[in-house]
């Protein structure tokens, strides 16, 4: 059984950084695609990032320019870079694996910005 979990959430002023890291244990092979979702209260979870294994990125519309989606190299580890967060970023962010055809998801970790 595969599990992921995340790290790195917190609080942050406007305009500050933070850096999440999302590590994959038990029975785990490479990673096909790896993202970050994010989901604000009362809102749909949102799309922010992904990354395949041949190593292309994409993002949301909203995050281009500020935020850095990336993976080691045995492809179980994935961080978001995310800088010069405001209080739209806030939310709680959870990470996938593509593991086979399986979506495999994380337990989330919060983000809060203060203005």
């Amino acid at each position: 059984q595969v599990q992921l979990v995340e790290s790195g959430g917190g609080l942050v002023q406007a305009g500050g950084s933070l850096r999440l890291s999302c590590a994959a244990s038990g029975n785990v092979v490479s990673a096909n695609a790896m993202a970050w979702y994010r989901q604000a209260p009362g809102n749909e979870r949102e799309w922010v990032a992904s990354i395949y294994s041949s190593g292309y990125t994409n993002y949301g519309d909203s995050v281009k320019g500020r935020f850095t989606i990336s993976q080691d190299k045995a492809r179980k580890t994935t961080h978001l870079q995310m800088n010069n967060l405001n209080t739209e970023d806030a939310g709680v962010y959870f990470c996938k694996f593509v593991l086979g055809g399986r979506n495999i998801w994380g337990q989330g970790t919060p983000v809060t910005v203060s203005s």
